[in-house]
């Protein structure tokens, strides 16, 4: 997956200059004690449920029982047994695995994001549900698909792990290393009990949301599951009735993620040409001007009308965030605009090219939502965050990302204002101008989004935060696909709607 990363290691020092960003897959880190373990979580409310008891879990057998020590014992004799590519395992899934499926996620992300190209006859062919491998094949991974995407997997591991500190905590089963002082600890202990394994809801849960979202992965999915809950026994950190427990979390929590996601409205985002034409028609007669796409050959229908009629998480009524009416082109403020990207263009800095660039993430990258849940992991092992405590960082952060898309989309198809090219006479940009409308930018929004959400979680580095969000916004006006207005009332945008999710968290009792 392409980003430059910021390289963290719990023990190193954080650099906060965006020049000490470097190139890697995935991050470097191994298990770690925790800042706390939040015995009380299980309290907490979750975002698709009433309460973490709502999925119905059984009473574990005793730790002095036969069957739990013939269990204990079974998992000794299988660490014993323990190849070195099954080591290999236990290593990288860690004690925070959450991190890792957000990982899984960006990756397939970044696969799945090639826009279809034209066939043969210049016409376009959608990617089909119904017909996975195409061509084109399904889906096409833009960055509206990506934010829900990340949105209903951080949502779900959430509340699956809301409801596994409720059973947790109630019943207070020990691990098997802790039962039996020969059975080899693989990670830094931190003393949570282990009915159910908050690692098998992990696993169950991410591959079930996953494979819904990316269909042909379906396999390889499957496969990361099963090597997780095998690390989990492998690890001492659990029995097998301890996975089976949090297998059950997992399905049962996919299953409520993946009803509301059925139904959600995404499935008729990417509206046929007659209702674009009459988004296009309507705004012309509202305002007098009208995006066109300049790609040759032209796309009939620009990228997801329909996104801005997609559920929102925190927010009811989308049209309570839609930003005011952009300016008139030929008015005082729109040449002045003018002006200003014409001198961007007229003085390409290597400063502007590099930050135009490195805030890109387009077509075959994890996109800009995927690029703040790669910052956000830095942050989460930082603070040492425990994995509740990451899946709700994930959860809050995708939520305001996905909201954000969502204003931002009814904001571009309401107003279908015109891009930069196709306005000023022989403009050249250094970014690829995407297929649909202006404002507000899309990557102004979602920055902003995450900041705010981020800076909620991690006050101190507030700072930061708005510091990246900014100058995402800003990099795509030196890229020359947007106008300055669609960048700093897009970063409003964002910030407004992240402040709906903010207040979601804040009753959450996770801050109590």
């Amino acid at each position: 997956m392409k980003i430059f990363r910021l390289l963290i290691i719990p023990v190193l020092v954080f650099t906060l200059s965006r020049c000490s960003m470097d190139l890697a897959t995935e991050l470097d880190y191994k298990s770690y004690e925790f800042s706390g373990i939040d015995q009380n979580a299980g309290t907490w409310k979750p975002i698709l449920m009433a309460s973490g008891s709502d999925i119905a879990l059984d009473e574990p057998t005793a730790v002095s029982s036969q069957e739990f020590l013939a269990e204990v014992a079974g998992v000794k004799s299988r660490i014993l047994a323990m190849s070195s590519d099954e080591k290999k395992n236990v290593e990288y899934w860690t004690n925070n695995s959450v991190i890792r499926w957000n990982e899984v996620a960006l990756g397939l992300i970044a696969k799945y994001n090639l826009i279809p190209g034209p066939n043969e006859d210049d016409s376009y062919t959608l990617p089909n549900p119904a017909n996975l491998a195409g061509p084109p094949v399904f889906p096409f991974a833009h960055p509206p698909y990506a934010s829900r995407a990340l949105a209903y997997l951080s949502v779900a591991q959430y509340d699956g792990l809301i409801a596994a500190w409720h059973y947790k905590f109630r019943y207070q089963r020990s691990a098997p290393y802790q039962v039996d002082a020969d059975i080899p600890h693989a990670y830094v202990s931190n003393n949570l009990p282990s009915y159910p394994s908050e690692g098998a809801v992990l696993a169950t849960v991410s591959r079930k949301i996953l494979t819904a979202m990316f269909p042909l992965e379906a396999e390889y999915l499957m496969r990361l599951e099963q090597q997780h809950l095998e690390s989990l026994i492998l690890a001492g950190e659990n029995v097998p009735s301890d996975v089976e427990a949090g297998k059950k979390i997992g399905e049962e929590i996919a299953t409520i993620a993946l009803a509301r996601a059925s139904n959600d409205g995404m499935k008729n985002a990417q509206a046929p040409k007659a209702v674009s034409d009459s988004l296009r028609a309507a705004a012309f007669e509202r305002f007098g001007w009208q995006w066109e796409n300049l790609e040759s050959p032209s796309r009939p229908v620009g990228l997801t009308p329909l996104f801005g009629k997609v559920k929102m998480w925190s927010v009811q009524n989308v049209e309570d965030t839609r930003p005011g009416i952009p300016p008139v082109p030929g008015s005082e403020a729109f040449n002045k605009d003018v002006k200003a990207l014409q001198d961007y263009a007229d003085n390409v800095t290597q400063e502007r090219r590099k930050t135009a660039n490195f805030w890109q993430d387009g077509l075959g990258t994890y996109t800009p939502p995927g690029h703040w849940n790669d910052i956000a992991g830095e942050f989460i092992l930082k603070y040492k965050f425990n994995s509740i405590r990451t899946a709700r960082v994930f959860a809050y952060m995708n939520m305001a990302i996905m909201d954000g898309g969502v204003s931002c989309w009814d904001a571009k198809y309401y107003y279908y204002y015109p891009r930069p090219i196709q306005m000023i006479k022989d403009f050249e940009t250094i970014a690829g101008t995407p297929n649909f409308p202006a404002y507000t930018s899309g990557h102004s929004v979602f920055s902003a989004a995450a900041a705010e959400v981020l800076t909620y979680l991690f006050p101190q580095e507030g700072n930061v935060f708005h510091k990246w969000a900014e100058e995402a916004a800003i990099s795509r006006v030196y890229g020359g696909i947007h106008w300055t207005f669609d960048a700093t009332v897009g970063t409003a945008q964002g910030r407004n709607v992240a402040q709906y999710t903010i207040d979601v968290a804040r009753s959450d009792g996770a801050d109590n």
